[in-house]
């Protein structure tokens, strides 16, 4: 085997072990732009190819699916980073025992927010049925 015949079979691992960031992004489900938003706040990992461009492990279209899963559950970029990799790496999770804290401290901030919508309707409610006893 020459190098020409090994350097085309170790492009030919790399690529088949690799995705292109559209690539990616197909099979996650997301724009490239947001591919992109996770890489620079090191929720992914990627190496560039030679002309320049991203290559991102298969594994990450797990990891993004499992970034879009938390940011949906209202947890911030910053946060999703601090998780430890069973939370970040695997998708739909369960809960990690070091994670609880920040799932427990999530919940209770959105009980806050219901209770807060809540109060607001009523105000609403109480400030519409007024009008109408008025006119």
């Amino acid at each position: 085997m020459n190098i020409t015949t090994i350097d085309k079979t170790m492009d030919k691992t790399m690529s088949a072990a690799t995705l292109p960031i559209g690539e990616l992004a197909r099979r996650a489900g997301v724009s490239v732009r947001a591919i992109r938003h996770y890489d620079e706040h090191a929720l992914l990992t990627s190496v560039r190819a030679a002309n320049g461009y991203r290559l991102f492990p298969a594994a990450a279209v797990t990891q993004v699916k499992q970034i879009q899963r938390l940011i949906a559950t209202g947890f911030s970029l910053a946060e999703i980073r601090a998780f430890p990799d069973c939370m970040r790496m695997i998708e739909g999770a369960a809960m990690c025992p070091e994670t609880t804290p920040a799932q427990r401290k999530r919940l209770a901030a959105i009980e806050r927010q219901i209770a807060d919508l809540e109060r607001r309707r009523a105000r609403l409610l109480d400030m519409l049925a007024q009008e109408g006893t008025s006119g």
